[in-house]
């Protein structure tokens, strides 16, 4: 079985240099708030094109303490409007609603999945505050119109990257686009720990400032509480992780890229739509999602030919339980989107043979 994404293979890759990083940490005896912290986020400042960086505790964490941060800044107030794409992944919108504002649900574009910006203006209110595009399966939003309705505006532009490390837009990468970032280092990300991890990623300042005090229970100085802060911070562990895989990965970012170029080039299949071949620094190809009316009988096709597959996402929030407030709503392209998505197999890991399998799989469906 080719698996869909093999993490102790893609690990591997990182030998002896991995486990050598991984015992110094442990054997260092400090492990909040360290030399590897502080290493990393320095380091990935560096590489997004940002003054600071301030590790979190999940990607999730990322986005909400901006969103706080604003709060405690005085650009936002409980209530405010944040317009997301309907399409993403159900943490966009929770970062949201944790920090006491409403989402606003934007439909996305047919081909792309993004955020479609044609729609942005028309959901803007006297209560919307930020636009939060996600850079979804890895392909950064069309972010040149997206600031430009911002600045019309006075709007927030908050980026959700946590698809996208090192993905491009005109020469800048994702995380610098915007106002401010959240990444998510989730182990199956194109940089990911070994366990959870996030990033807020910004040019500014202040909010940098407020956002590492409010992660550490809204403190600078010790015990001395200026917000009502969260515990959400990057480990010394998951940060040598990262500062052993961030110079590796532009090269595993190629590799998603070449096979990626290999499916658009010779999946012939006609009952399947391929995602539309980008200007390459754009995609960095975290999921390659495939659309078609016969989602279940591809996957169960696949399977039998020894591929596995995944499905980003298959309820959409709109439908989720938990999100039922927004069930009225009537977002068909959204809808569109999970029932018939699909992910085959991408990953640095991956033979040119197991590229060659999954193509001649996909090719051989029939619904």
């Amino acid at each position: 079985m080719i698996k869909y994404c093999d993490l102790k293979e893609i690990n591997n890759a990182f030998e002896p240099q991995l486990s050598q990083t991984v015992t110094e940490s442990v054997m260092s005896g400090w492990y909040i708030r360290g030399e590897q912290v502080a290493r990393f986020e320095k380091s990935f400042a560096e590489y997004c094109g940002c003054r600071y960086c301030i590790g979190t505790g999940n990607g999730l964490d990322a986005l909400r303490v901006i969103l706080c941060a604003y709060r405690e800044m005085g650009i936002m107030e409980p209530g405010d409007e944040v317009i997301v794409p309907a399409n993403t992944f159900i943490a966009s919108i929770l970062a949201i609603i944790e920090a006491g504002l409403k989402p606003v649900l934007c439909e996305p574009l047919n081909d792309t999945c993004n955020i479609d910006t044609t729609r942005i203006e028309s959901l803007i209110t006297e209560r919307t505050r930020a636009i939060m595009p996600v850079h979804l399966y890895g392909l950064v939003a069309d972010i040149d119109p997206i600031n430009n309705i911002a600045k019309r505006y006075s709007l927030k532009v908050i980026e959700d990257a946590a698809q996208a490390h090192g993905a491009k837009y005109k020469g800048r990468r994702a995380g610098s686009l915007g106002d401010a970032a959240g990444f998510s280092f989730y182990p199956g990300k194109n940089l990911g720990a070994l366990g959870d991890g996030g990033a807020i990623t910004t040019d500014d300042g202040t909010l940098a400032d407020v956002a590492r005090s409010i992660a550490n229970y809204g403190s600078k100085e010790r015990y001395i509480n200026e917000y009502k802060g969260i515990n959400s911070r990057l480990d010394e562990l998951q940060a040598a992780v990262l500062n052993t895989k961030l110079p590796h990965l532009d090269s595993d970012n190629e590799k998603r890229r070449a096979i990626a170029r290999r499916y658009i080039g010779e999946i012939k299949n006609p009952h399947i739509a391929l995602p539309p071949l980008s200007v390459e620094e754009n995609h960095v190809y975290h999921i390659f999602a495939v659309m078609t009316p016969w989602r279940s009988l591809l996957q169960d096709h696949l399977r039998n030919k020894g591929v596995e597959t995944l499905i980003h996402y298959p309820v959409p929030p709109h439908r989720q339980q938990a999100l039922r407030e927004y069930s009225h709503l009537q977002l068909p392209v959204t809808d569109r989107i999970h029932n018939e998505e699909l992910s085959l197999p991408c990953n640095p890991v991956l033979s040119d043979e197991d590229v060659t399998r999954i193509i001649a799989a996909v090719n051989s469906f029939t619904p």
